[in-house]
């Protein structure tokens, strides 16, 4: 059922006494939230299956239990929740005399050995070094891997594990000889130095952007690793300062925004028998991505994806192992963009994938020899996450907002009909992780006001066993004035649904006015009116809500789960029809009879701080106050992937650029305005505040600002995200 843009406010008699302070009404025995408890304390963090992982019989999973000092993995039947056995501890093992402290742990193919992984040192959003040890579950013996290296795999037949270390990929044989050691590491590759030459693992913009870091891969029978080769000699550099030192360091790595040069990036082949590897014939150019290499299932080829700067022609290149020769397989091309996605390989040697060339993101089947393709799902709809595929049952399995744009629902599509099976009930927000096997996934399910549940299913959609249901912290909420979050549609100014959701105070009175204070992000394919948990951001929006503001979110045009028209339209012009789509939402709900329209205010953090300074001045006559956080202020200071997928190259689009550039439109600023950035942002970089300033200062415009010296796009930390959200509490209760 839809919910109409209309409101019913209920009154729930919580207690026969009730006190009243000011314009408060409140239940007795109902408490108000602190930003101390929200963004410290802890006490309102969702519990999950701690390191859950399906194991290889499809039929028992396993979880990690802490201990005081060390951790225990243990083993669990899927169908009666039996402890079966435990596989490992790290009780007692130490290196160099040291007790390790586990961070993650990964199995190997056969789950004879298990890599398990400490001392992790986080470099990007995704990348990271760890320590690691590789542990024999057999003999219960373990070896000691090189410190501080990134990504060590074992290779699928269990023989030899691959890492990273010092920008050179690298392998050892894990076969035990009479030591009981390991032999000593190869190096596949040793040209490897910081913003040169990097191998095994990507740089910085294709880990930001195409969301990936690990940069080789084993092939399915051992024999091969694919891996990266990126050239950054001609990629310009970028600089921050790092302060707590007398005199601070630099910290500096290639960065290229929009319109500069990439690096050079190639793809190589090892051959574990041969010692040697070939190049594949990728056509290498600076002006080219290949954003993804995925083997089929007999490792008779590697599958490189190859797409165009423009991002409007994909490639998926057939490259020989033995040779580094491609074919091409299959082609793409689109008059906006195209989103990249893994492709999943099959027994029979189809390849399964998403595309949006049916105007949604839809799953399709690749034939491997025919390189004939079929679409396997259809409708007004789009896929979310595409979860893999069952050989035995010719299921393929995924999410989607089929029936509500702003909620999922996981299902499984039957390969040769397209038929449809629901897999999940209950509105709201479901995501999978299917075990090996198919016949089982863990849904995790929350709601916009609910914390998440994780729950066993069968494939046949029969509900097993909730491995966590947060009932703790659902039972501690319910002791605070929470107030209800309902959703809603209304028209922007072409006529167009946009949904929401709007959080009214648990005392709304609708014959009062209330200040509103909008929420947005309102990137491409992104939504924020969604049926999913908003965790410490949702817990604040309720804050706000007992100091007496209504909070308000919009999926503005460029959303996803809408279709490839309606994300797509902001094309060349990203922020204007964003920015339009918040103003028509500040009249429309300003035009409410319990709203106050003087006083109208929004947040939002990375894009949605770009947004939020586009509303207080290109919408200067609808906002009265916003907060940015860490905002893109000009699109020509940031990636050249992101940006480029969207508004092509300054060169090619300069108007694009400025036109809907904050920095532009300081002038049209009346309200009030407060800017917020990390000093050591590696992503939208301090430089997009500090250029928004000088055009500030430069024009007299006044404005508030906070810095948060060595903290990155996250601004986290100790007690740094409860500073953050006082200084924005402080802000709106004085400004709005």
């Amino acid at each position: 059922m839809k919910l109409k843009a209309t409101f019913i406010s209920k009154i729930v008699l919580l207690t026969i006494c009730t006190y009243y302070t000011g314009t408060v009404l409140y239940a007795q025995d109902k408490q108000d939230l602190s930003l101390e408890k929200i963004w410290y304390s802890g006490e309102f963090s969702p519990k999950y299956p701690n390191s859950f992982k399906g194991m290889a019989d499809g039929e028992t999973y396993c979880l990690a239990e802490r201990k005081d000092g060390y951790t225990e993995v243990w083993r669990y039947q899927i169908k009666d929740g039996k402890k079966l056995e435990m596989l490992f501890s790290t009780n007692g093992i130490k290196v160099n005399e040291n007790p390790i402290n586990m961070s993650s742990f990964s199995f190997s193919d056969d789950e004879n050995k298990v890599i398990i992984k400490y001392n992790v040192n986080r470099i990007y959003r995704h990348s990271s070094t760890c320590d690691a040890i590789v542990y024999n579950l057999k003999s219960k013996e373990f070896n000691t891997l090189p410190n501080q290296i990134m990504y060590p795999t074992i290779s699928p037949d269990g023989n030899h594990i691959a890492f990273v270390s010092d920008y050179n990929l690298h392998f050892m044989d894990l076969r035990n000889g009479n030591d009981g050691k390991v032999t000593d590491a190869r190096k596949i590759t040793n040209d490897g130095i910081k913003n040169k030459i990097r191998n095994g693992f990507v740089d910085w913009v294709y880990e930001e952007e195409f969301g990936m870091d690990v940069g080789f891969f084993w092939s399915p029978n051992s024999q091969y690793i694919s891996y990266y080769k990126f050239n950054e000699v001609e990629v310009p550099e970028f600089t921050m300062d790092v302060y707590g030192s007398l005199y601070p360091r630099k910290e500096t790595w290639k960065y290229p925004k929009a319109g500069e040069a990439n690096s050079k990036v190639d793809i190589y082949i090892y051959s574990i028998v041969s010692g040697s590897s070939k190049k594949c014939e990728t056509t290498s150019d600076a002006d080219q991505y290949l954003p993804r290499m995925h083997w089929n299932l007999n490792s008779s080829y590697l599958a490189i994806q190859r797409l165009n700067r423009h991002q409007n022609k994909l490639d998926i290149l057939k490259a020989n192992p033995v040779t580094g020769a491609t074919s091409i397989l299959y082609t793409e091309t689109n008059q906006y963009y195209i989103e990249i996605h893994d492709w999943i390989p099959n027994e029979a040697g189809d390849w399964l994938h998403l595309s949006e060339k049916s105007g949604y993101n839809h799953l399709w089947c690749l034939d491997g020899k025919s390189n004939k393709e079929k679409q396997i799902t259809k409708g007004i709809f789009d896929i979310g996450e595409f979860y893999g595929y069952d050989d035995k049952k010719g299921m393929a399995y995924f999410n989607a907002g089929k029936d509500v744009a702003t909620e999922r629902q996981v299902f499984g599509a039957n390969i040769k009909n397209g038929k449809l099976t629901q897999l999940t009930k209950g509105a709201g927000w479901h995501n999978a992780t299917f075990i090996a096997g198919f016949n089982y996934f863990l849904d995790n399910h929350s709601t916009v006001s609910k914390p998440s549940v994780h729950t066993l299913f069968a494939s046949n959609a029969s509900e097993i066993r909730v491995l966590e249901d947060n009932s703790k912290l659902t039972e501690a909420l319910a002791k605070y004035n929470l107030g209800e979050t309902a959703f809603g549609k209304f028209k922007n100014r072409n006529g167009t649904d946009l949904d929401y959701w709007i959080l009214k105070p648990a005392n709304f009175d609708a014959s009062k006015k209330y200040p509103v204070l909008f929420h947005v992000y309102g990137g491409p394919g992104y939504q924020t009116a969604k049926n999913s948990y908003g965790g410490s951001n949702y817990l604040w929006h309720q804050f706000m809500a007992q100091k007496g503001y209504i909070i308000i979110t919009i999926n503005n045009t460029g959303g996803g789960a809408q279709g490839e028209a309606f994300k797509k339209k902001t094309y060349l012009q990203l922020g204007n029809y964003e920015t339009q789509d918040y103003i028509d939402a500040a009249k429309h709900f300003g035009g409410q009879s319990y709203v106050d329209a003087s006083r109208i205010g929004i947040w939002g953090w990375s894009y949605g701080g770009y947004m939020s300074s586009n509303c207080i001045t290109r919408g200067a006559s609808y906002f009265k106050t916003a907060i940015a956080v860490a905002p893109v202020t000009s699109w020509r200071y940031y990636d050249n992937i992101y940006t480029e997928r969207y508004m092509r190259t300054p060169q090619e689009n300069a108007q694009g650029y400025d036109t809907n550039s904050p920095i532009n439109h300081v002038k049209e600023l009346k309200g009030n305005y407060l800017i917020v950035h990390g000093s050591a942002d590696d992503n939208v970089h301090f430089q997009n505040a500090l250029e928004m300033m000088m055009a500030l200062n430069n024009n007299n415009v006044p404005y508030e600002s906070a810095v948060y010296p060595n903290k990155n796009h996250g601004i986290y930390g100790g007690k740094t995200r409860l500073h953050l959200f006082t200084r924005m509490t402080k802000f709106i209760l004085e400004n709005l």
